[in-house]
């Protein structure tokens, strides 16, 4: 039941994970610590209304920080948040069991539990969606880390981390690159509007 958790100036260097599990928390004080980045389960704190992060050593948010429906309050200043647009095309090759598990997931080969071992079974159930509209993909432990700027409020760009399924997905074709770009700015619109519309207050200085 807690609704108010302040922790802030404790050289804390991560966030745990487990945070999630108080459903009930609406004020999350995280600012004036070491904290290098923000773990997505946070997103499942679905009665947050104000989180202050400010005075920290963040260089970007992740995507889900978007799923905070009752957000009104971000404080980023005092961050290292990077002025430009930056790319992580730091990848490492899947392993012969997800390329299997993606070519089941994508072409929608039919299996049942009486079909696979049950630890390949709950494998297949971690399946992650790629977010570009374009793909269709689904990746297991190998993705690619890409930072996306997003407008806030119509003022602020807020870098976000997006997994992609592969380097194709953030690195198309010359001749596809201006569709692309197209469609990159779109979904930033998209998400843009979205957090305009809920975010009342967004402190980076």
């Amino acid at each position: 039941s807690l609704e108010f958790l302040y922790l802030g100036g404790n050289f804390i260097t991560a966030i745990p994970p487990e945070l999630a599990n108080l459903p009930s928390l609406s004020y999350l004080v995280l600012c004036d610590n070491k904290i290098q980045s923000i773990p997505p389960q946070l997103a499942q704190l679905h009665s947050l209304r104000s989180l202050s992060l400010h005075n920290n050593l963040l260089t970007y948010l992740p995507r889900e920080i978007l799923n905070l429906v009752h957000l009104e309050e971000l404080s980023l200043r005092g961050n290292p948040l990077v002025v430009r647009f930056v790319r992580d095309m730091t990848y490492n090759p899947p392993s012969l069991q997800e390329l299997a598990g993606r070519t089941i997931k994508t072409r929608n080969v039919p299996y049942a539990p009486s079909d696979l071992p049950e630890n390949l079974v709950r494998y297949l159930s971690l399946a992650s969606n790629c977010p570009n509209p374009k793909c269709g993909g689904v990746y297991f432990d190998s993705c690619v880390r890409q930072i996306k700027f997003v407008d806030f409020c119509g003022k602020y760009r807020l870098p976000l981390m997006h997994y992609l399924c592969s380097p194709e997905c953030s690195s198309p074709c010359s001749s596809a690159s201006q569709s692309s770009t197209s469609q990159s700015e779109s979904d930033s619109e998209d998400e843009a509007s979205v957090a305009a519309r809920r975010m009342q207050k967004v402190l980076l200085g």
